[in-house]
């Protein structure tokens, strides 16, 4: 494996090299001190005092030349700014084109401006992190503390970077006004809202997005879609993707995510009554919602396979199988049948997309609109999770229409029935099959980017990562980062479980085990509530959808605070270890030990539990898009798949063991079904501190 020194001298523009900050003297200085500190040469105080001049002096040489650069930049613009007047009385198309490519020539400029900020990022980001390891004193934290909101900082000019918005402003203006709208120029400060179709604009605005990491919440949502992103393309790439892009198929595979998580959701109010009318128990509810899940962890598989050769048909496959599956629920209430209940559960699970939908947004949706695509997936999920309970709420009515009954618990079945109907013709008429031919061309382009995928791995991170970050250093003469790795095949896709198995680092599968408990956790706390707010403070059904509903409306207001504000304060494992310790907590909590069990205990520990499992999804699946290989991006057996399908069994396990606690009654079942829920989640919070204090 290439040594990260060696990669960042490759990657280095050779005019400039004398301005990149010195990697190989700063690890060499770190190894000096090492040494003199264990002879007892030198002082720790001196040492941090030391390194602490070097990194100013290294951070200062990148931001004096970004300064210059960008004056010259300012400079070649005043002068085109100058032609761009001098044709306003007489424009001349030859000469508007000229300047137009002028201008893309100063984009092409800034650009490669931006990678040498991010390779210095890169860099600097590691030795700080070697640093830490050495010497194991978190300098990093006293170093970005002390440098970042002082007044005269160097790091706050490069957070800030005016002189590069200022110039992008200049040249998106110019070139916005260069285009061709028949004689007429629009301003963009006029018409904010009208896109300027330019790649070197595109690529410009994703590489300071990247830098500046100042869509801080769409990026904690699209990791929590666990929707693999790119690294930053060239202008080529960004055309191959707009070919494909369709708005309004995106629109509705968002739609298919919505609809799915409602179907989910709206039989959780009133499955235990469903069960009861039919003769079962009223803990049979756990089979009747988990048999969604059962089914889906089967569908998973085939729906990601199928989405290497079509979009549309699996959409088409998922509308037509969800019709009936709801169809066969309502109809079993006047078939007095358990059986087909169950069935038409299955069908439903059958026509789960997910997969489908999370891929297309990943293979079809270009780089400048993927990661809002991505908050938008999460966002259709949350708020399909809090309009199921509430529509089945609200669906309290009885009537009869010949001999098809229709109420509280078959609506949810026919309303559902109809809503996939709709939703299939509308598929039909406006989706748009991407053209394979593009993907498959697209794939060469792919791995020329994937040659500095170790380099680049970062770019999605702020320019100062705590010194938790996800990739090992190397230490001597090699790199030890478990995505590394892996990263020279990055561009071949995984088509077998074993061989994504063995991709699976152990963070990885910790990950993964954490994912498990969060779900098993929500899953048991969800879907036995109807029974449990029932037997112990006699809730009508419309009471327990307004609760679950209200949990539901909980979801995005926490990512945003999530990923506005908490995850800038603390580190991402700190978060995920608090969110496992609140999960924990809420577990307990929810524990009927004394008596009476009172509404104020389950409320609250109910709602410890589900926010601090919200938090915790949003950091872990974020880790989780780190830390896990390239190569689980595309392909059947991808990243999202193995992240589904960990949360579907443990959906599946929570279910089975709501129905199997049943067996023991009602007054039992609450703690039965807790008790497992404690276990996992003690196991996850010790995994997770063996591996990352052994990693780390």
């Amino acid at each position: 494996m290439v040594a990260f020194g060696k990669k960042l001298k490759e990657r280095q523009i050779q005019e400039w090299q004398g301005y990149y900050i010195n990697y190989k003297l700063m690890k060499k200085k770190v190894r000096q001190y090492a040494q003199q500190i264990e002879v007892g040469t030198q002082d720790r105080r001196q040492v941090l005092k030391d390194f602490s001049r070097m990194l100013d002096n290294q951070i200062e040489k990148v931001v004096l030349f970004l300064l210059e650069q960008q004056g010259l930049l300012a400079s070649r613009i005043a002068k085109l700014d100058e032609q761009h007047d001098a044709l306003q009385p007489q424009p001349n198309i030859s000469q508007i084109y000229e300047l137009r490519e002028a201008y893309r020539a100063v984009g092409q400029d800034l650009l490669k401006l931006l990678f040498f900020v991010e390779i210095n990022a890169i860099g600097l980001r590691k030795i700080l992190k070697k640093f830490d390891k050495r010497f194991g004193y978190r300098f990093t934290n006293y170093y970005v503390e002390t440098r970042a909101n002082h007044p005269y900082s160097q790091l706050q000019q490069v957070f800030k970077h005016v002189g590069i918005g200022a110039v992008v402003g200049a040249i998106s203006r110019n070139l916005h006004e260069l285009q061709d709208r028949q004689g007429s120029y629009l301003s963009i400060y006029d018409h904010p809202a009208l896109p300027l179709q330019d790649p070197v604009v595109d690529s410009i605005k994703a590489a300071v997005d990247r830098l500046t990491h100042s869509t801080n919440f769409l990026n904690f949502l699209a990791q929590h879609a666990l929707i693999m992103q790119d690294e930053l393309p060239a202008p080529i790439e960004e055309g191959v993707d707009d070919e494909k892009y369709h708005f309004m198929s995106l629109l509705l595979n968002l739609a298919n995510t919505f609809l799915y998580m409602v179907n989910t959701y709206i039989v959780v109010p009133t499955a235990d009554d469903y069960s009861l009318s039919l003769g079962a128990a009223a803990t049979v509810c756990g089979v009747v919602i988990g048999a969604m899940a059962v089914a889906q962890v089967v569908s998973s598989v085939y729906f990601s396979a199928w989405s290497n050769k079509s979009y549309f048909k699996p959409l088409v496959f998922s509308s037509i199988v969800l019709f009936m599956g709801n169809i066969l629920y309502a109809l079993a209430y006047d078939l007095n049948s358990i059986t087909v209940l169950l069935i038409g559960r299955l069908f439903c699970g059958l026509g789960s997309a997910r997969a489908v939908n999370r891929r297309y947004i990943s293979d079809c949706v270009p780089l400048k609109y993927r990661m809002q695509a991505s908050a938008g997936f999460v966002s259709a999920s949350a708020l399909g999770m809090a309009c199921g309970p509430a529509l089945g709420g609200f669906l309290q009515t009885n009537f009869r229409i010949y001999k098809l009954t229709f109420n509280e618990d078959t609506l949810p079945g026919w309303v559902m029935a109809v809503a996939w109907l709709v939703y299939l013709i509308w598929l039909c008429i406006s989706f748009k099959e991407p053209s394979r031919e593009i993907e498959e061309n697209s794939i060469p382009q792919e791995s020329n980017a994937v040659e500095n995928d170790s380099l680049e791995n970062g770019l999605k991170q702020p320019l100062l990562i705590s010194s938790e970050d996800k990739q090992q250093d190397e230490d001597g003469e090699q790199e030890c980062d478990e995505s590394e790795e892996a990263s020279e095949d990055s561009h071949q896709a995984d088509t077998s479980f074993r061989s994504a198995y063995r991709l699976l680092t152990p963070s990885v599968k910790v990950q993964l085990l954490i994912y498990f408990m969060l779900k098993y956790a929500m899953e048991i706390l969800l879907s036995e509530s109807s029974v449990i707010t029932t037997y112990y403070f006699q809730w009508s059904t419309s009471t327990v959808a307004i609760f679950l509903a209200c949990l539901g409306l909980t979801v995005l207001p926490i990512n945003i605070v999530v990923g506005n504000y908490i995850s800038n304060m603390f580190e991402d494992r700190q978060i995920l270890m608090a969110s496992e310790i609140m999960v924990c907590i809420g577990i307990l909590l929810s524990f009927h030990i004394f008596s009476p069990y009172t509404v104020p205990q389950y409320v609250c520990s109910g709602l410890i539990m589900f926010v601090s499992a919200e938090v915790l999804e949003g950091v872990n699946l974020a880790l989780l898009s780190r830390v896990m290989s390239s190569r689980l991006s595309r392909g059947t057996y991808n990243g999202g798949l193995l992240s589904t399908e960990a949360g579907t069994i443990a959906r599946v396990i929570a279910d089975g063991t709501i129905t199997l606690a049943g067996f023991l009654g009602n007054s039992r079942l609450l703690n039965a079904t807790l008790l497992p829920s404690l276990l996992i989640c003690i196991s996850s919070i010790i995994a997770t501190c063996y591996t990352y204090n052994s990693l780390y």
